[in-house]
Order: C-alpha cells, then structure tokens, then sequence
C-alpha cells in the first residue's frame, strides 16, 4: 500500500495525541505494520529504497578476477604501478572474453576500492605543437629478479601517441638517447617539448629561467625543438607532464614485466605503446594512430645526421691492458698498451675506439670500482706467461671454477689450454694487426668440459 503524505500526517498527529497505534490502523483502514513503521517518524513515504538488482554480467568468476588483479597489487607493494580499473578491463576482455561494458568494471573497481575520483583539466594541442615527457621509476623482473629502473616517457600532445623506454641510469647518456630512440620511433620531432625540471636538462634556474643543460643544448638544435620547463610546485603548469610517468606504468607496466634483458623490456614497451595506437581516448574524435597518422605530417623530419649520445672521453691503456671510465676498469687488447683510445660511454655499454676502429665493447658497469676482463684481450700474454694462467683475472672472470680445478686436477698442459681457448675464440696469430676481427669466447664449450669431469 502506498502511504500518501496525508496519511503520514494523520498517523503522526494522532500517535502523538496518544492514540494507539491499533486504534489509528482501524480508523484510518491501513495495516497496523504499516502504522508501525510510520507512527514514530523513524521511516518517510517519500524516500523509497533503492531496489539490488543481481548483475547478470558481473558473475563470481568476473569478481573473483578483478579481487585477484587487487590483490597482486597488494602483493607487489608497489604503490605507482597498479591496476587501473581500465587496465582491469582491458584484461577481462582480452583474458576471459568479458562482454560486459568498462562502465561496469568501473563501477565494481570504485566499490572495492572506496577511491574517490580524480580531477584533471582537459588540454588542446595543435598536431605537431608539443611533445611531454618525464622520467620517472618503475619495477620489473629481470631474469627472475625484481629490479628497479629508470622510466623515460614521452607523449605527443595532439595524438596522445606513447614511447617509454627503460635505463638503469637516469643520467645525460640515456637522456639524450631516450630523445633519439623516441624521435626515430615517432618518425619526426615536434616543435617544442615539455620536460619538468631535471638536472639531466636543467643546469641552473628553473621554469622560464632555466639553463639547459649542454648535451640538451645540442639535441634541441639538431632536432630543432624549443625546451620549455614547468615550474616546481606549480601544478596548474605541470599539468601537462604530471602524471605521465604513473600512465606508463599503470597502462604498459601492469601486470609487471617478466624479461631477461633490458634489451627485451624496451622491445616490450615499444610494442605496448605501438598496441595503444588502437586506443580510443574519451573526447578525442578518432582512435589514438589515426590522431598520430594526421599529426605526424606536421612534425619535422629528422635530420640525415644521428645525434651521437655517449658521453666521449680519451684515456690512456695501462699496464693491465684497461682503461678506466668513472671508476670502473674495462679490457683492451694487449697490443694497446700505453696508446691513447677514445670511450664512448653509451647508457648500456662502453666502446673502445683506437684510430677511428672500435676494439672493444663492455656492458657498462654501474658500481665503483667494479673490472670488465674479456677472455680474449690477454690470450696473447697468457700464452706467455704460463706461470700466472690459473691466478689471472680475465681467466677467473671469465672460466667456471669447475673447469678451472679439472685442469688443473689433470695437469693440463698449458699449450693445450691456450690452443683450446684459441680454437673457441677464434684468436688469429700475433702477426695479424687487426685485433677486432677476435671473437667472443663461446663458454658453452666449458659446460661440456663440466659435464665431462663427473662423468
């Protein structure tokens, strides 16, 4: 029975003149539950309970998943990398054939969650006007061990088209590269970029007044780009390069990355940002990749010249055939001891360069004071100097001990030593003046010789 807002006033009235609640339901002809419920006033006939309807498309198994993706979140402990509760969806689709819209999700993810929902102030661009970019840190697996990296973002304004490349080092050797690899994947430069304030770009000041820094200088001249930076604590200006960073690794980064190189982890993102151009952006008229398509014929062509990134110095090879950059010791060949040799510090590796012609590439090291021998810069001297074989570092940097304590338990002979170490590496003899043409040393080989010892 519906209670007209009369009827309240009369059961009211007459509950509070004293009248029993049986007498007011007789009188008035309406159930004496009904005349319960309202004598008191603790319930009125104009709010009306909202009915629960059972989803038909949120079943247990949909809950169940999206409780699991939170979860893995906790797990995690990583606060900047979580699941959106787009990226929520875009796994149901993709993992379970969910055919219920993002709305739903949505909604589900904000009960679980109790999230209150974020502002942001929506920008214009003109295509080609401006790309934004950040650094940033993220997680991820690195042959099973969870390591954290250096996350450079970039994003074209008008198109909203990502590139996010990963370093070790948030230094000018990976900021500089970062420009390059991105500006070679968007196939042309914008006219201007927008970058918070960073010591790898900033000098001195900051906002309008900062000094950039000389590699910066140089990149924004030979990609012809204006360097514009935000104000600190500014946010209407840092509006748009906030957030960036947290894009990347909510949308590209989730679920972590499992990899076993930093090599495969770029590969990884260039290819989830390449997937994105498939994305539809709320507001925007076309998909991400059309908006880039139309916005690339207005950015500028490369230049024919590729800008060099590596941080250039010359040195002097010691007595131990290394050279030293920042505190770590890298191998040369022997034949190159006492002369001067150029480093190209690149961010993943170091080259060696004598006369123009590379004779040595090391990953580059990241602690202090840390050796890089290569097996095949010291065979030369090793065939020399027998004696020291089994106490020389490139030899116990480079042969498994279990090989090592084989030989020296048999006695082996040393010249069958060098021959072999030879035959793997492909040494050539002292009277050949090209060293580069020496190959790594294949330590398969010594699996064998280690299987062979138990046997």
């Amino acid at each position: 029975m519906v209670i007209t807002m009369k009827d309240y006033d009369e059961i009211r009235k007459r509950y509070l003149a004293g009248e029993s609640q049986r007498h007011i339901a007789k009188t008035l002809g309406i159930s004496r539950n009904t005349v319960a419920k309202y004598c008191e006033g603790a319930a009125v006939p104009w709010e009306r309970k909202t009915p629960e309807r059972v989803s038909t498309i949120l079943t247990d198994e949909t809950v169940t998943f999206i409780r699991s993706c939170l979860e893995e979140d906790k797990a995690e402990g990583l606060k900047k990398q979580r699941h959106t509760a787009k990226r929520i969806y875009d796994r149901l689709v993709e993992e379970t054939g969910f055919t219920g819209g993002e709305s739903t999700v949505r909604a589900k993810v904000h009960e679980l969650k109790q999230l209150m929902p974020s502002v942001f102030l929506p920008l214009l661009f003109d295509p080609g006007e401006a790309l934004q970019v950040d650094w940033g840190e993220a997680f991820v697996y690195i042959k099973g061990k969870r390591e954290k990296v250096n996350l450079f973002c970039a994003r074209l304004c008008y198109s909203c088209r990502p590139v996010s490349l990963a370093y070790h080092r948030q230094n000018e050797e990976s900021f500089l590269d970062a420009f390059v690899r991105s500006f070679q994947v968007l196939d042309g430069t914008p006219a201007k970029v927008i970058f918070d304030n960073g010591k790898v770009a900033v000098k001195d000041g900051f906002g309008s007044h900062a000094k950039k820094q000389e590699g910066y200088t140089h990149l924004s001249a030979h990609y012809g780009f204006n360097a514009l930076f935000c104000n600190p604590a500014e946010g209407h200006e840092k509006g748009l390069v906030e957030g960036l960073v947290g894009w990347a690794r909510r949308n590209i980064l989730v679920p972590v990355p499992r990899v076993d190189s930093l090599i495969e982890l770029n590969e990884t993102l260039l290819e989830r940002c390449q997937k994105y151009e498939a994305h539809r952006i709320q507001g925007k008229p076309d998909t991400v990749g059309a908006m880039y398509r139309l916005e690339k014929e207005s950015l500028h062509p490369l230049p024919r010249y590729t800008f060099e990134t590596a941080k250039c110095t010359s040195v002097r090879v010691n007595a131990f055939s290394t050279v030293c950059f920042r505190t770590n010791r890298y191998s040369v060949p022997v034949e190159y001891v006492g002369r001067i040799v150029g480093i190209k510090a690149y961010p993943e590796t170091i080259e060696v360069y004598c006369n123009g012609v590379m004779i040595a590439e090391h990953e580059r090291c990241f602690g202090q004071y840390q050796n890089r021998y290569r097996l095949d810069d010291y065979l030369l001297l090793l065939e020399i100097r027998s004696r020291a074989f089994f106490n020389a570092a490139p030899v116990r940097q480079n042969i498994p001990p279990e090989v090592l304590q084989r030989w020296q338990e048999e006695r082996t002979d040393h010249k069958t030593i060098i021959a072999f170490l030879k035959s793997q590496s492909g040494a050539e003899s002292p009277g050949i003046k090209d060293p580069v043409r020496i190959r790594a040393v294949d330590l398969h080989e010594y699996d064998t010789l280690k299987e062979a010892a138990y046997v």
